[in-house]
């Protein structure tokens, strides 16, 4: 049985664990030291899949919970993917009852844009008005612990 649980701060040692070996790995967060991930996480709304309870996948989302949201380091476990699992976990962040009407909902991907877009997120509508500063390889030239 797939279960989900949105918590906010309700995550052990072992989950941190799963979740920075999965993120220092990723593209977007390579090399990600694991004080870091942490704190990102006591600062946002996190997702966890759990299936027979065992931690299979993450999503996290920045939020104030009343005008914004952004997305972010979502992954399904390399073995349990091709299920939909990924898609089920998208729509139950969606579905959380903190992130209802909001006037903006955004993420950036490399390579998920049919992932998302199933569930109504789109190309930026004017990318000239947005703006970033982006420091990448960051995490590898930190000192990791």
């Amino acid at each position: 049985m797939t279960a989900l649980r949105a918590i906010l701060h309700d995550w052990d040692e072992s989950d941190l664990d799963l979740i920075h070996r999965e993120l220092a790995r990723s593209y977007w967060s390579e090399g990600i030291p694991r004080a870091t991930v942490a704190r990102a996480m006591r600062g946002s709304l996190n997702f966890l899949l759990r299936e027979d309870g065992a931690l299979v996948g993450y999503a996290r989302v920045v939020s104030d919970r009343a005008t914004f949201a952004y997305l972010c380091d979502v992954f399904v476990l390399e073995a349990r993917r091709g299920r939909g699992l990924g898609d089920w976990l998208v729509a139950q962040v969606l579905a959380h009852p903190e992130l209802q009407g909001l006037r903006r909902f955004s993420l950036v991907t490399r390579d998920a844009h049919a992932l998302y877009a199933r569930h109504g997120f789109a190309p930026l509508a004017a990318p000239a008005r947005g703006m970033e500063i982006v420091r990448p390889g960051l995490y590898l030239s930190e000192n990791k612990d």
